[in-house]
């Protein structure tokens, strides 16, 4: 266990910003944004199962499908469940929703986002997308 302090209040203030950046950036369509807050060594799995090792991949698909992508609407994102498994690694479930932009709901998510603090700031490492689905 580690012996450093985890102050959890300002930790878990800093991943609700992180989450806020990736909406943000996503609903502003700026790929530079997005992109800037994963590892590089990032691993992120698509909603439709896409597996993409490290930045450069996630950045060229970011770059294809990122443009255009809320013609027809936006998402939400809202962290819901954060665990800190050591001081620099958070395990953070977040809600997200797909709303037309008259904010009539399409869909939902439930993406897992695990982050590593480097140099101070909370990166995306390892991510997953998930969408829900009514059974």
């Amino acid at each position: 266990m580690s012996t450093v302090e985890l102050d959890t209040a300002a930790e878990t203030a800093a991943i609700h910003a992180v989450v806020a950046q990736v909406a943000a950036a996503q609903r502003a369509e700026d790929a530079d944004a997005f992109l800037a807050l994963f590892h590089p060594d990032a691993i992120w799995t698509t909603g439709h199962g896409k597996f993409l090792n490290g930045r450069d991949e996630i950045a060229e698909f970011t770059r294809a499908v990122l443009p255009g992508a809320t013609k027809d609407g936006y998402a939400t994102y809202e962290p819901f469940f954060i665990r800190f498994v050591r001081p620099d690694v958070a395990v953070v479930k977040v809600r997200q929703q797909y709303l037309t932009h008259n904010d009539e709901l399409v869909s939902e998510g439930t993406p897992l986002y695990g982050l590593t603090k480097e140099d101070g700031r909370w990166l995306l490492t390892f991510c997953q997308n998930t969408p829900v689905v009514d059974h």
